[in-house]
């Protein structure tokens, strides 16, 4: 079973995204939020193949997989590497994704 491993844009953007979640809303919401994540990623360890790889065309970026968080409008974004995954970044689906997405 392959590890996950953030990037530091990832771990960037899991950052943003609780004190958004706190400060809009409470630490409850920002710990379910954690959770979330948290049960998205224990779900791609064990399936890593499971994610969308329809950026992976839209952006010509072999491999590049796509997963979303239950409950919360994030997608975590992906490539399954031979010892791990490359969680490239965690995304909120409002943005403009080809573009933020454009130095993977």
């Amino acid at each position: 079973m392959p590890e996950a491993r953030l990037r530091a844009k990832a771990v960037d953007d899991v950052e943003g995204a609780v004190d958004y979640y706190v400060a809009e809303a409470d630490r409850q919401v920002a710990g379910r939020f954690v959770d979330g994540l948290e049960q998205a990623i224990r779900t791609l360890e064990r399936h890593p193949e499971v994610g969308s790889l329809r950026f992976a065309f839209e952006l010509g970026v072999p491999g590049l997989r796509t997963f979303g968080i239950e409950s919360f409008p994030y997608t975590i974004f992906y490539v399954v590497r031979s010892d791990h995954l490359d969680v490239v970044r965690l995304l909120h689906s409002s943005r403009d994704i080809p573009n933020t997405l454009g130095d993977v």
